[in-house]
C-alpha cells in the first residue's frame, strides 16, 4: 500500500525524517498553504509564530520533500469559503498559489470540496491532478458521475471502510472511466456523524471564531458521545478506521491510503504503525482525532483484538443488535493503566 501523509510543521523535522525515510511507501504529502481554511483545525501547527515565520518554516520542509522526490498535494478543502466561494478574485489568488507552489515544489494535485475549485484547476492547470475530499461523503457511483467533468480523483466517504461490497463497485466505476479512487484508513470520526457537516464549518471558519468576543465553547459531538459509559463498549462499532495489519485488504481498492496525521499529537508513530503493517499500543493512539481520553483509564490495546477485525467489519450487515461481535472485540481488548504498567481490565475486581 502507497500513503497520501498530511504534513504537520515539526521544529525537530523529526516527521519529514520520517516520511523520507520511508519514501518508497509514500504517494504523496498533502497540505494546506499557511493559515488557509482546510478540513483540519490549525491545531499546533502555527506553533512557530506568526504566519509568515511558520510559511517559511513550511516551505523549507516542501523543499526538502520534493527534492526527493516526493509529489505534493495542496488541500482547499475547507467546507466553506464563505463570500469567497465564487468570488473570481479568490480563484486568482488560488491560481497565483498554484503557479508559485507548482514551479518551485513538485505540487502534483490538489484536493478540494468546491466543484467550483475544482473546474478552475481544470481549466487553468491541465497538468494538476483534482481530487474530491473525504469531507464531500462521496458514497456512490451517482455521486462520483455527477462530478465526473471536474475531477481525476476520488475520497470516498469514511464509512465504506465498513462496506466492502459497495466500495468493489465504486472501484469498477472509476477503473471504466480512467479515475483513481482513494481512502481515509485511520479517521477518528463517528460513522454517519450528524454533527459532521456543522464541525467542518466551524473548523473552516475557526480564525474568525477565535477572533469573536462572545464565542461559546463547542464540545465535539464525538468527545460527547463516547465519553458517556453506555456508549463507549460501542465504541469500535461506531468508528471505521482500518488498522495497520489489515490495509492490504484494501489495496486492490485503492491508488493509495491518505494517513490523518496534521492534527496528531504522533504523526511518526501513526506513519511506522501503517508503512511496517502492525502496531502494538493502544490502536486509538492511530486516530485522528484521537479519543484516548474519552476511555481513559483504559486503553484498547490492539494486540488484543481479533485477526480479522478490520476484515469482519468490511463486510459487516449492519445488524449491530444481532452480532455484538464489536463490543465482544472491545471488551477483550480493553486493558486498564496503571503507575506500574498496565492491567488486563478483565481481571480486575474494579
Amino acid at each position: 500500500m502507497k500513503y497520501t501523509v498530511g504534513y504537520q510543521w515539526q521544529q525537530s523535522g523529526a516527521f519529514i525524517d520520517e516520511i523520507i525515510r520511508n519514501m518508497e511507501s509514500i504517494y504523496e504529502v498533502y497540505f494546506s498553504y499557511g493559515q488557509s481554511p482546510s478540513g483540519r483545525g490549525l491545531g499546533t501547527s502555527i506553533a512557530a509564530g506568526d504566519e509568515q515565520e511558520y510559511i517559511n518554516y513550511q516551505l523549507a520542509d516542501l523543499e526538502r520533500l520534493s527534492k526527493n522526490g516526493i509529489n505534493l498535494n495542496l488541500l482547499l478543502n475547507a467546507n466553506c469559503y464563505g463570500v469567497n466561494s465564487l468570488s473570481s478574485e479568490f480563484l486568482m489568488s488560488i491560481g497565483d498559489l498554484i503557479d508559485d507552489l507548482s514551479s518551485r515544489f513538485s505540487l502534483s494535485s490538489v484536493t478540494t470540496t468546491s466543484p467550483v475549485i475544482a473546474r478552475f484547476i481544470k481549466e487553468n492547470f491541465p497538468n494538476i491532478k483534482t481530487r474530491a475530499s473525504v469531507n464531500m461523503e462521496i458514497g456512490t457511483v451517482e455521486g462520483m458521475e455527477y462530478l465526473a467533468d471536474v475531477f481525476d480523483g476520488y475520497y470516498y466517504k469514511r464509512e465504506l471502510n465498513c462496506d466492502i461490497e459497495s466500495l468493489a463497485r465504486l472501484k469498477n466505476w472509476c477503473d471504466n472511466n480512467g479515475k483513481e479512487l482513494f481512502m481515509l484508513a485511520n479517521s477518528g470520526c463517528l460513522n454517519f456523524c450528524s454533527s459532521r457537516q456543522f464541525h467542518d464549518n466551524l473548523v473552516a471558519h475557526e480564525n474568525e471564531i477565535a477572533a469573536a468576543p462572545d464565542s461559546v465553547k463547542f464540545r465535539s459531538v464525538c468527545s460527547a458521545f463516547l465519553s458517556s459509559d453506555k456508549n463507549k463498549p460501542n465504541i469500535l462499532r461506531h468508528l471505521n478506521f482500518v488498522r495497520p495489519e489489515e490495509i492490504e485488504l484494501f489495496a486492490p481498492y485503492v491508488t493509495a491510503a491518505k494517513l490523518a496525521t496534521r492534527i496528531s499529537l504522533n504523526p511518526v508513530q501513526i506513519l511506522k504503525a501503517y508503512v511496517d503493517g502492525r502496531f502494538e499500543g493502544n490502536v486509538l493512539d492511530l486516530l485522528e482525532p484521537n479519543h484516548s481520553a474519552q476511555i481513559y483509564p483504559y486503553i484498547i490495546d490492539n494486540s488484543k483484538l481479533p485477526n480479522d477485525f478490520s476484515d469482519f467489519r468490511s463486510k459487516c450487515n449492519k445488524r449491530c443488535d444481532e452480532c455484538l461481535r464489536c463490543v465482544k472485540a472491545y471488551n477483550n481488548a480493553l486493558v486498564k493503566l496503571d503507575f506500574g504498567g498496565i492491567i488486563d481490565a478483565n481481571k480486575c475486581d474494579d
